[in-house]
């Protein structure tokens, strides 16, 4: 149920013939309801989840409904957000139909109960559907089947331009223009002109290759990932121009690559890292595309780089269907894969467990205990090493040589076992053992810091062991050495440390509880339906928060340069949004956004770049950790806002347009990370905001004096 804030109260009486009806309030719930169809104007909803809708909603379409009782056979259900307006809908192929026609409509004015009716069984060129899942809920019978057609027709860029595809004629013609047609629910190549004479066409895989002037995606990961050391070797597999051969090779390392247009002639050698980069998605013929995968793996030593091009919602206009994949105006082939089919794909082909990185990007290791061991680094948070706080002299005398084992400690949370520390025999010799050496650290800093290092450890090798049990959890001996002594340090046993946290997984399925960690979280912006925090508190969530995100990350990957993650409260799902200028700006625009759907683990993704109105973020102090860099500006910057009663309506202020709209209001500016007052304003509203200004600020150092008191 979406909970009301102030600006909706007045819909607890808009059952009442005699009231005013708020379209705004009507426009917000339609806003925020988690099934249906949203456009400008309206929003629509299949009739069987009417009972999904807000109360409030669905009071409101009682209404409508009491003077239509024949709307009970409506197949979609109208909502306007401009007008006190519903119309009924009557599509009686929905069901069978990919693209249903319009054949009857009933419009009632909610506020007058007046009705109007519109038949369209006889016109020529009716108005159709599209996207039949978006009206339904993911329980309807036919939904994945509704799903998988739109995803083929995005894929193929049928629906990218809407305009004039919303009639039965208009959509023929896009049809016929990209040479497909629909037979059930299933997208296929029409086998005429397109492909003449139905051969197989020449395709000119050397055209797919790009010129880069960076290192190409995959590269660049592993490199972040630390997976060069000074004698790692590179093999580019299908390198292209060669322009990640040149560019790791200027960083040092032994680097070549072969290519079967651009360098035919290198011999194919193995290397401790092979790239087969952006490849297997241009093979239109699959035995091939096969062998390729394998051939690269055959020449990997240490890890294997397998990236591909992804489905997602933005996909290029002007491409045919051909295979498995799609033929582009350039002549060249694309395989879309979908995230989860990509692993499927390389786990299938390999026989490994292939472990996603970002999207489309995926790393292979040969050792199983590597494998674990890059797992088991993705899911450590930050800690810090305690400071010293006590001069204590035999401390002060050995700092130096006792500061790696204090290092050591903070990053694993344990004592350094036998041959883990460079510097063991040096400290056993002047205290004893390395355990009375920590007795010694201790003396100097603080106990209860170690203890929460320790506790951080274990929460994180309980998510790691948690995500583990996704695909096969590796038996003890299996694990790196270093993480075997982890468990051993931080567990009574391998054995309970798997209970704990199969446990922990047990309590994903509690929707609930998920929600109450969401809403408890010291953590993040708090909206009514969401949790945000940025990339960099991610790590500082609870255990099972990092859980739930993990789900989606261990299978599909993150949008490589995601910043900020939002997690959703009332369906199970998790959203990877980018926002560049994150650091530079007050009120940050969103760049890029990928939602994962925790269910099916269906992928969307959606590009803003470039549109007018972009939504922003404010508060974004609360996204992040005290110890941020930047933090204090941030903060200092939504105490004034919040001062200024700007951040009073978050929905208003979401979009760019809005938040122009409430600065020009209350007669603000803002210069870097400070607000200040319009000069071209009117005095006397700009004295009678300052004294509402000086009001709330009064009151804010009230309520914060309160908690300080209530703390001490």
């Amino acid at each position: 149920m979406v909970k009301s804030d102030n600006s909706l109260n007045t819909l607890g009486e808009i059952c009442l013939p005699s009231e005013q009806i708020e379209v705004s309030s009507i426009a917000a719930y339609c806003y925020n309801s988690q099934f249906g169809k949203l456009l400008p104007d309206a929003f629509y909803i299949h009739i069987l989840a009417l009972h999904t809708l807000d109360i409030h909603l669905q009071e409101y379409e009682n209404r409508a409904r009491s003077a239509a009782p024949e709307v009970e056979r409506a197949t979609l259900v109208k909502f306007s957000t401009s007008k006190p307006k519903i119309s009924y809908l009557f599509y009686p192929d929905f069901d069978t139909d990919p693209h249903p026609a319009l054949q009857t409509s009933i419009q009632v004015d909610v506020k007058t109960l007046t009705i109007s009716y519109r038949d369209y069984s006889d016109t020529e060129n009716p108005p159709i559907l599209h996207r039949k899942e978006t009206f339904v809920t993911p329980d309807y019978p036919l939904y994945e089947e509704f799903a998988a057609l739109t995803r083929a027709q995005e894929a193929l860029g049928l629906l990218d331009n809407t305009r004039g595809i919303g009639t039965r004629s208009g959509w023929e013609k896009r049809l016929q223009a990209y040479g497909v047609e629909i037979q059930g629910h299933s997208l296929i190549q029409k086998p005429i002109n397109v492909i003449s004479a139905n051969l197989i066409p020449k395709i000119e895989r050397h055209k797919a290759a790009i010129v880069r002037h960076d290192l190409s995606r995959p590269v660049r990961l592993a490199l972040d990932a630390g997976l060069f050391s000074p004698e790692t070797t590179f093999f580019d597999y299908g390198c292209g121009h060669g322009g990640d051969v040149n560019r790791i090779a200027e960083q040092g390392y032994i680097s070549c690559g072969w290519d079967p247009y651009y360098s035919p002639d290198t011999p194919c050698t193995s290397a401790d890292i092979v790239n087969i980069g952006f490849v297997i998605n241009v093979i239109e013929n699959q035995s091939e595309r096969r062998e390729a995968l394998i051939k690269a793996w055959e020449l990997t030593q240490k890890v294997l780089l397998v990236s591909a091009q992804v489905l997602i919602a933005d996909s290029r206009r002007g491409v045919v269907a051909y295979g498995d994949g799609i033929i582009t105006n350039r002549n060249t082939f694309q395989k879309y894969y979908e995230q989860e089919e990509l692993k499927i794909y390389i786990d299938q082909v390999l026989g490994v467990d292939a472990i996603p990185v970002a999207l489309g990007v995926y790393f292979v290791f040969r050792d199983d205990a590597e494998t674990e061991v890059f797992r088991a680094s993705r899911f450590r948070s930050r800690a810090t090493t305690p400071k010293v706080r006590a001069g204590v002299k035999r401390f002060e005398e050995f700092r130096e040589l006792l500061t790696p084992m204090m290092d050591f400690i903070t990053e694993r949370g344990r004592i350094p076992s036998k041959g883990e520390l460079v510097q063991e025999a040096e400290i056993c010799a002047e205290f004893g053992s390395l355990r009375r050496a920590f007795h010694v650290i201790i003396q100097a800093t603080d106990s209860e810091e170690w203890e929460a290092i320790a506790d951080k450890r274990r929460q994180d090798l309980m998510v790691y062991l948690a995500l583990c049990n996704f695909s096969r959890r590796p038996r003890l001996r299996q694990l790196a050495p270093a993480v075997q002594e982890d468990i051993v340090g931080l567990y009574s046993s391998y054995k309970q440390a798997c209970l704990d946290a199969d446990q922990m997984l047990r309590s994903l399925g509690n929707t609930e509880l998920i929600i109450k960690r969401c809403q408890e979280s010291k953590i993040g912006k708090k909206l009514p339906n969401s949790l945000w925090v940025h990339i960099s508190a991610l790590q500082a969530l609870d255990p099972l928060l990092r859980l739930y995100e993990g789900c989606a990350s261990r299978t599909i990957g993150r949008l490589e340069e995601a910043n900020v993650i939002k997690f959703h409260l009332k369906t199970p799902r998790i959203s990877y949004l980018y926002y560049p200028d994150f650091d530079h700006n007050p009120h940050p625009r969103l760049y890029r956004a990928m939602e994962i759907d925790l269910r099916n683990l269906h992928v969307t993704y959606r590009d803003f770049d470039g549109d007018k109105d972009p939504l922003i973020l404010h508060q974004i102090d609360s996204l992040v950790t005290p110890d941020y860099p930047q933090y204090e500006k941030f903060a200092k910057l939504t105490r004034q806002e919040e001062d200024w009663g700007l951040l009073e309506n978050w929905r208003s202020i979401s979009h760019l347009s809005g938040w122009n709209k409430c600065l020009e209001d209350h007669c603000a500016f803002i210069h870097g990370y400070k607000l200040s007052w319009r000069k071209d304003a009117d005095s006397y509203k700009v004295k009678a905001l300052k004294a509402a200004v000086e009001t709330r600020r009064k009151q804010r150092h009230k309520e914060e004096l309160k908690i300080k008191d209530h703390s001490d």
